[in-house]
């Protein structure tokens, strides 16, 4: 897959495509089912498909400091859409100036000038240009004018006992932030990713026999509620079952939150490597126990637990 960034990336000579169009933040049920449409439309057509997506969110632009929880970061978005089917990601630098960007101008600089749409994919809620002024009917107005299909699609999906679902980042985000990640799981397709760098933290863990890594997560993840889960630590495409404790440690009046993966049945030191934690199951909430002998007791049982929830 290729990858381009800025309103200049696109290589010189690029011909018509499908296109598909959003932030993508999570590449969650709803966005599979539209990349998907989007991939085979163009196979139909015998193109190739690009992904637009914009960086930072432009939520952050459009209101400082209200950058929500980012559910995947910009290389990982890239290598799910890739699994897609995805032939070019192209990420657009969201600025001011680009917030100010008229709807017809956007279509026809970036989508007609540029890209040489043959058709473009987009989910039924998407708005574009200054103040969000355009949308899908105006999408295929646009497309009547230059030669490209316009098609909006409901995010939708089939979830977890039959149900179908509309799926949205907000409610995958809210899910994560209550600590449910089962249900952000089923909405995305797989379990919730976060990203960071193993870092030193105060090494009481492996005082107490329980070695953890502690990952520094990238600026705005999506952190779960404090608690300790099941799930997977990832390396190098290497997956190894870990107990994963996010919180501040109050055993011991700690004041930074954390996420530490302590890897089961290895001894391995993961200092400086960059790694991925994902969340299977929450075993319990995060407590304040009297003792070490108490705490002990309690992390041998969540070993066990997770153990079972990863089916071990």
């Amino acid at each position: 897959m290729q990858r381009w960034r800025g309103r200049d990336g696109v290589p010189p000579g690029w011909g018509r495509c499908v296109v598909t169009i959003g932030v993508f933040d999570g590449v969650h049920r709803g966005h599979q089912q539209l990349i998907g449409h989007a991939v085979e439309r163009a196979r139909e057509l015998g193109v190739p498909t690009t992904l637009i997506t914009f960086d930072p969110h432009p939520s952050e632009v459009l209101r400082p400091g209200s950058h929500p929880a980012q559910l995947t970061t910009l290389t990982r978005r890239a290598e799910l859409v890739a699994e897609l089917g995805v032939d070019a990601f192209w990420v657009l630098p969201f600025t001011t100036d680009f917030a100010h960007v008229a709807p017809d101008e956007f279509v026809h600089e970036l989508l007609v000038d540029r890209l040489h749409a043959s058709a473009v994919v987009v989910g039924r809620n998407f708005t574009y240009g200054y103040r969000a002024a355009g949308d899908v009917d105006e999408l295929v107005r646009l497309g009547q004018r230059f030669g490209f299909e316009a098609i909006g699609l409901d995010l939708v999906a089939d979830g977890d006992r039959g149900r179908t679902v509309t799926f949205s980042s907000t409610y995958i985000r809210s899910s994560i932030a209550a600590g449910d990640v089962e249900a952000a799981a089923d909405a995305l397709g797989r379990p919730h990713r976060v990203e960071g760098v193993v870092v030193r933290g105060d090494q009481r863990g492996r005082e107490l026999g329980y070695p953890t890594a502690n990952v520094a997560a990238t600026e705005h993840a999506a952190i779960p509620a404090d608690g300790v889960y099941a799930g997977w630590f990832v390396r190098d495409g290497e997956r190894l079952p870990a107990a994963i404790s996010v919180g501040t440690n109050p055993t011991f009046s700690g004041q930074v939150r954390t996420v530490e993966a302590f890897v089961l049945d290895h001894s391995e030191d993961f200092y400086g490597q960059r790694v991925a934690v994902d969340f299977v199951g929450r075993v319990r909430g995060m407590e304040r126990f009297d003792s070490i002998d108490e705490l002990l007791v309690a992390m041998a049982g969540d070993v066990a637990t997770t153990r079972q929830l990863l089916g071990l």
